[in-house]
């Protein structure tokens, strides 16, 4: 699976792991360079809290475009830390 934005694969992986119809990326597979931390926040029944990211990719930015679980609930550990992305990341297999 690949995460593409702005024309450029930002994460690549064959170890996603899909949680509600979502791709989560291994933290490791993704190109933080990407990456900038957000002050978003949400609480996912389930899940837990989710810390987000702006993707930036050759000057375009999507605003709050990933998110992870840094302490997920105990039913969502298979995906704490691995980063998932909104529909304005296109995802191919």
């Amino acid at each position: 699976m690949k995460a593409i934005f702005n024309d450029i694969v930002i994460a690549e992986s064959e170890r996603t792991v899909k949680v509600g119809g979502k791709h989560y990326f291994p933290p490791n597979e993704v190109n933080h360079q990407y990456l900038e931390e957000s002050r978003t926040h949400t609480t996912q029944e389930g899940m837990g809290e989710a810390s987000f990211y702006h993707v930036k990719v050759n000057g375009e930015v999507e605003l709050d475009a990933a998110w992870y679980y840094p302490d997920p609930d105990k039913k969502a550990e298979e995906v704490r830390r691995y980063i998932a992305f909104t529909d304005a990341v296109e995802l191919k297999e």
